[in-house]
């Protein structure tokens, strides 16, 4: 049995989502343990787009593995 491609390009989308799922949570911890640095608020806008992106690529990645098993082409 071949794996579609939809589901190939799903898990590649799935494994960029895991690296921001690591990173996110890092820089944001930064951020918070430096609040009286004067590069706080910079470093937490990285963080929160980071996040916003692990969201993003963690719901496109099943949308896409979902519609690679059940649509029929």
């Amino acid at each position: 049995m071949q794996i579609s491609d939809k589901i190939l390009h799903g898990l590649k989308t799935l494994a960029r989502t895991i690296i921001f799922m690591i990173l996110a949570p890092i820089v944001l911890s930064q951020a918070f343990k430096n609040t009286g640095h004067p590069m706080f608020i910079p470093v937490l806008i990285v963080g929160i787009i980071l996040f916003l992106l692990a969201l993003y690529f963690g719901f496109k990645g099943v949308n896409r593995i979902v519609k690679g098993i059940f649509d029929k082409d």
